[in-house]
């Protein structure tokens, strides 16, 4: 009988497929599972006691690669079994980086880099060297690129700029990225049109890259949003991942429905489309991305400018508050992370209360807000629908993930729970306590399927020869602990995680033996 190096002995095998569990033991061997079967023998043996085995979670929408270098051991991660995340989301990647050396920022703000480096090949050793606890997939967004050679104006790239915007996509595929992404309602990508974005799409697709999209609208013209994106992909013959599927606005809700119909059409007449949802219904982001396109237009320094002149502040005002009287409620849009500034006592607050407060409009305690942060202020934002969120979930070509970026167990602010227990509400909330999903499909929506969208064809399944990328979880006690106001709880009930064969949390703590990588696609893996 062969003896393999590991055996996780006496779980209940969920092996991604969406296949009905089965009691297994599972063998690793050089970091990949030498064996799947009854009675397999190890010179380590890991009991799992009847408890879920499955695939390491992988989460298609994380923005890690502004935190992975200061924070690679991920401790929000592993405890709810994820093993890899794909960055560079919403059109904002850390690369390439401008040649005057003028870095784009996030709406949420820089992170903790050390901008030591200029493109993707030299992020993707920056992040080597910080020796990552779990697996980092990189994308190039199309904000960064569209930066990097017009920088934050409003105007279409000249052919040559459109060449050059092409060459920084092909860069970043041959350094191994695996994507494209578009944030069209953050600034610059907003002012990029659907000629632009499909040009760059189709550059992508010559490179196997998948194309990942916060679509232009995601309240009442979600459905336009999500055409739009499906043209895209469709004329530029790439993979399409419509992100963090949603509709705002009590007005809006149900027109997830819709967004999914045309999805479906679009499978159906051959064109590779799915999505992604996370299980919360408030979004996060910056404030600043709710203001008019033409009030960012230069980045937070015009925008600074704009709010110092009166009669431009007064238009940007005036464009807000219709925002707030159609598609946007101020009571749900509360504080979550500031720069510096009066305000910082005030995190968890929503903008109605401040407005209460200081005896003025909503608009106006908005904009002051964003004037005396300098633009640094990123919000939660409940405004979606739990049946919208049921509806997204259920859907075959839905995979979960999380919009996170926090990796600490511990930091300042309120941010978003998703960073620390979307993965592990899903097996609670949504498969345990309302049987929105079983937990065979969920697990899919976790592995195997978001392993597809990546063209990563060895991982998101157990099966002999696919990489030991393994978590084992009690589906009866895993749960998400974070929430709104106290989020720094980190889930629990994941007791064992295996990053590429190597134990990363055991009996519920993390090892700190850290096994991650950058993965790359198969193409740069041909070429390297």
């Amino acid at each position: 009988m062969t003896e393999h190096e590991i055996v996780v002995r006496g779980g209940q095998v969920v092996d991604g497929t969406g296949a009905p569990r089965r009691r297994a033991d599972v063998g690793i061997s050089a970091g990949r599972i030498s064996g799947v079967g009854v009675g397999l023998e190890g010179q380590t043996v890991v009991e799992a006691d009847g408890a879920v085995v499955a695939p390491g979670f992988i989460d298609l929408h994380s923005h890690a690669d502004f935190t992975v270098e200061g924070s690679p051991h991920a401790t929000t991660q592993l405890h709810q079994g994820v093993t890899t995340l794909l960055t560079g989301n919403c059109g904002f990647s850390p690369f390439p980086v401008r040649a005057d050396g003028e870095r784009h920022r996030l709406p949420l703000g820089e992170g903790t880099l050390s901008w030591d480096w200029d493109d993707a090949a030299g992020y993707r050793r920056a992040v080597e060297r910080a020796r990552p606890a779990i697996n980092i997939g990189l994308q190039v967004g199309h904000g960064t690129i569209r930066h990097a050679v017009l920088g934050g104006a409003d105007r279409p790239p000249t052919p040559r700029e459109l060449d050059r915007m092409r060459a920084l996509v092909a860069d970043a595929a041959r350094a191994g990225a695996l994507g494209l992404s578009s944030g069209l309602i953050y600034a610059p990508g907003v002012f990029g049109t659907a000629e632009e974005v499909t040009a760059l799409v189709a550059e992508a697709a010559e490179h196997g890259m998948l194309y990942s999209t916060h679509v232009r609208n995601e309240t009442d013209r979600v459905v336009d949003a999500v055409a739009e994106a499906i043209d895209a992909a469709e004329r530029g013959g790439a993979r399409l991942e419509v992100s963090h599927l949603k509709c705002m606005g009590r007005p809006n809700h149900g027109s997830v429905r819709r967004a999914l119909e045309l999805i479906d059409a679009a499978r159906e007449r051959g064109v590779d489309v799915a999505a992604d949802v996370y299980p919360y219904t408030a979004s996060s982001t910056g404030l600043a991305s709710r203001l008019a396109p033409w009030a960012v237009d230069g980045g937070p320094d015009a925008l600074l400018q704009r709010l110092a002149e009166p009669a431009t502040r007064a238009r940007i005002a005036e464009a807000l508050r219709t925002r707030f009287t159609e598609d946007i409620d101020p009571s749900g849009v509360v504080l979550a992370e500031l720069g510096e500034g009066p305000y910082t006592g005030d995190i968890g607050r929503s903008l109605t209360d401040l407005a209460i407060r200081d005896g003025v409009d909503p608009v106006d305690a908005a904009l002051d807000v964003l004037e005396m942060h300098r633009v640094q202020v990123s919000i939660v934002n409940h405004a979606m629908a739990e049946d919208d969120v049921d509806t997204v979930l259920r859907h075959p070509m839905v995979s979960v993930a999380s919009d996170g970026a926090v990796l600490d167990a511990t930091g300042d602010g309120v941010p978003h729970p998703r960073s620390f227990g979307t993965f592990a509400r899903v097996l609670g909330r949504y498969v345990r306590e309302r049987g929105v999903l079983t937990l065979e499909d969920a697990v899919r929506k976790m592995t195997s399927l978001p392993a597809g969208r990546l063209a990563l064809h060895d991982r998101g399944v157990l099966r002999a020869g696919a990489v030991a990328d393994i978590v084992v979880f009690d589906p009866d006690s895993v749960v998400d602990r974070s929430t709104y106001t106290d989020p720094w709880q980190l889930a629990e009930g994941v007791h064992t995680v295996f990053v590429n064969g190597v134990q990363a949390v055991r009996d519920g703590t993390p090892t700190g033996r850290a096994a991650g990588g950058v993965l790359q696609s198969l193409r740069a893996s041909a070429t390297a």
